[in-house]
């Protein structure tokens, strides 16, 4: 590739006469030769030697400049070819001091107060000290000492760091805390100093110059190992500063003592923060609850006088209009609509604005399981509502989040054998929260499939309404049976979410089951065809602090149910079950638990009872120790045959460390031919169990036997659930 010809800017001749010409004639030290390096460095001699006075050699050198292989050096700038160099005058003694002899040179090291040590980035040990604390910690209600050691960096780090400077920045960090755990009790003056400090180094045993050899040989090796570091913080707490006057600008309110009689800050008392913010918290608090939903309190204002201690405490609040619920309005991705969200809410229109019914509110809307999530909010109208109020409107913010859901559960007992359920459910295919839920039941000896239709908060604020169907098989020692089962309930029921204390249920079921009965006049099994019509009413209270994990109140339920064969001629009869327990925390730790149930069949002989709804005993939900539904009346096989009446009871002793526990537990019961239990003969179990508590729940594992263990049963049961038994 050839590049094309560029024109010079500056042409060659131009340049050559813009350039001056230079000859020897114009400057003759251009044709000089140079000096020799022997002449040079005798010339620099001959300067070294020269002494002041010298006319002839100064004079010659002065009059004869140097030369360079016979051609003279140029002048400097000064006009001089030589520059003379003296001796500098010695101020410093030291300098002209003799040397001191070997023998007496002291090898220390000179330490320096921030040198760094030899082994800086070696792992150090280091101890604690507060001093001058003692005096703000003696006057506050808070343990000052125990506050700054939860929150210290230095004990946090349990004495060790990784260098010497580590120690430095927690040191430095754990004063800053000082100050400010003092201020938060009213010391505003309080000094905080920090100093390192070192233990000395024992002593080294060796004498003499043996001694000294071994010191000086290990000298490096030990440098930095002067004993342990002392983080030391020393405090001088100060004056106490107290209230000498509250001031609280807000409007007059409705009564006139809201914000002062729910305000808890007296004056003479000390500054303590979590007081002061306590108080704040509290007026934000109260205000809304008593029909200001647009209260602020603003920024407060302390005025220290140092040399009195006093303070002056003025808090600004802003009280809005007092106000009343109107309507209420729904945006966003809807799960149901603002007349559903009405039917949740426990007020209605005309109602004084209260926080605490709007966050009921929001409980009951996150409750439902519809939203991803859900925001409740007042907002100004300008509406009049008389009373000096105003209406406001309640703004419900939807998210819906996903509507279906798989669950499933296992479980194992013996005699029951192993038990899995899954279920399906789409909790709002039928809006407001119309759910279908498909389930099936895959076990040893019981499978089944059903579909429910149910409506929660149908028409009223936690009552359910549900449409069942089923189909199971079930295959038992005391029966096996093929069951069709539909019904309908209605209800008010606790959920984890939302436990209630008085909870009911009523409804009707119509069963049709082939199940088979020991027949003891033809000495044989025999399989039998049933249909029942039944009705349901049960009602239950609730006084326990956890639904599945109760540690503390009571517990009542009644089930009443009355029922009637359609086969051949109709043959009513009743059955009626109680149950109670109890739950006392004996420690943080230690809880015991009780329960008892109570039941009986009237109006019915045994024979004419399916084998289904008769009443059995055992099992891990029953007596534990013996299989399931185990205990009671036996046919000639041994097989049960159940009863018109039971008995049970159960005592629990429960003990929880962090998400483990162990359970030691005795239960008893019996199972009668007759309708009334006569409580003998009376069959115990006793066993201990494991317990893992997850966020929904305990797991558990009992592991059970039965005292008085007779022919054909088994020595150990073992049971798997979700829950406490009881």
């Amino acid at each position: 590739m050839q590049l094309p010809e560029v024109a010079p800017i500056i042409g060659d001749e131009e340049f050559q006469k813009a350039i001056p010409a230079i000859s020897a004639e114009d400057d003759p030290e251009l044709d000089r030769p140079l000096e020799s390096m022997a002449e040079f460095e005798k010339r620099q001699a001959a300067e070294a030697t020269k002494k002041p006075g010298d006319a002839a050699v100064t004079s010659t050198i002065e009059a004869q400049p140097p030369e360079v292989g016979g051609v003279p050096v140029p002048a400097l700038a000064d006009g001089d070819s030589v520059e003379v160099i003296g001796d500098a005058p010695i101020t410093d003694t030291e300098l002209a001091a003799p040397l001191p002899p070997l023998e007496n040179f002291n090898v220390e090291p000179v330490v320096f107060a921030e040198a760094e040590d030899a082994d800086a980035n070696r792992a150090v040990a280091y101890t604690v000290q507060v001093n001058g604390l003692a005096p703000a910690d003696d006057s506050t209600d808070v343990d000052l000492a125990d506050l700054f050691g939860d929150l210290s960096a230095l004990y946090g780090g349990d004495g060790k760091a990784d260098n010497a400077a580590m120690v430095r920045a927690r040191l430095s960090a754990d004063g800053e805390l000082m100050q400010r755990v003092l201020a938060s009790e009213g010391y505003y003056d309080a000094v905080v100093a920090t100093r390192i400090e070192r233990t000395p180094q024992p002593a080294d045993s060796g004498n003499g110059k043996a001694g000294a050899a071994r010191g000086a040989a290990s000298g490096e090796a030990n440098r930095g190992n002067r004993g342990p570091i002392v983080a030391v913080i020393d405090v001088t707490p100060g004056k106490r500063y107290t209230f000498s006057d509250i001031v609280i600008n807000a409007a007059a309110t409705v009564p006139p003592g809201l914000i002062n009689d729910n305000f808890p800050l007296a004056i003479g008392e000390p500054i303590v923060a979590q007081r002061v913010q306590g108080a704040e918290a509290a007026i934000a608090l109260k205000l809304p609850e008593e029909g200001y939903p647009f209260a602020k309190v603003g920024q407060r204002d302390i005025l220290l006088d140092g040399a009195t201690g006093d303070a002056v405490y003025t808090l600004p609040v802003e009280i809005g209009k007092r106000s009343r619920f109107g309507g209420i309005e729904t945006k966003g991705d809807l799960a149901f609509d603002a007349e559903h969200v009405e039917v949740l809410s426990r007020f209605k229109r005309g109602d004084l604005y209260d926080s605490r019914k709007v966050d009921d509110l929001r409980q009951a809307l996150v409750a439902t399981g519809l939203f991803s999530s859900i925001a409740a909010e007042p907002q100004a109208t300008g509406e009049s509502a008389g009373d000096d109020t105003e209406y406001v409107t309640m703004l419900v913010t939807q998210d819906a989040g996903p509507p279906r859901t798989l669950a499933a559960s296992a479980g194992y007992g013996t005699g029951e054998g192993i038990r899995l359920e899954g279920s399906w459910t789409h909790r709002n295919l039928f809006p407001p929260e119309g759910a279908l839920i498909g389930r099936a039941v895959i076990g040893t000896q019981e499978q089944g499939i059903g579909a429910t239709f149910r409506r929660s908060n149908a028409g009223k604020r936690d009552r359910t309404f549900e449409l069942v169907a089923e189909a199971t098989r079930s295959n038992y020692n005391a029966f096996e049976a093929l069951t069709g089962r539909v019904g309908f309930r209605v209800s008010r029921d606790s959920t984890p979410i939302w436990q209630k204390k008085l909870t009911y249920a009523y409804g009707a079921e119509l069963i049709a089951t082939s199940e088979d009965d020991y027949d003891f006049d033809l000495g044989r099994r025999n399989r039998d065809f049933y249909t029942i019509l039944g009705l349901t009413g049960q009602v239950g209270i609730d006084r326990t602090d956890s639904l599945l994990d109760p540690t503390k109140g009571f517990r009542v339920t009644t089930l009443v149910q009355p029922e009637g064969s359609l086969a051949g001629r109709f043959s009513p009869y009743g059955r009626l079950r109680i149950d109670a327990s109890g739950y006392y925390p004996v420690t943080d730790s230690i809880v015991l638990a009780g329960r008892v149930r109570v039941g009986s069949i009237l109006g019915a002989a045994r024979e004419r009872l399916a084998p289904s709804r008769r009443f059995y005993a055992g099992g891990g939900g029953s007596v534990r120790g013996y299989g399931y539904q185990e205990l009671g009346p036996k046919d000639p096989n041994n097989d049960p045959i159940g009863g018109r009446s039971v008995n049970e009871a159960a005592f629990e002793a429960r003990y929880r460390f962090g998400n483990f526990g162990i359970v030691g537990f005795v239960d008893a019961g019996q199972v009668y031919r007759g309708s009334t239990p006569t409580f003998s003969n009376l069959r115990f179990g006793a066993g201990l169990g494991a317990r893992y508590y997850t966020n929904f729940g305990p797991m558990r594992l009992d592991i059970a036997t039965p005292i008085g263990r007779k022919p054909g049963e088994a020595l150990v049961a073992v049971y798997v659930s979700i829950g406490q038994a009881f």
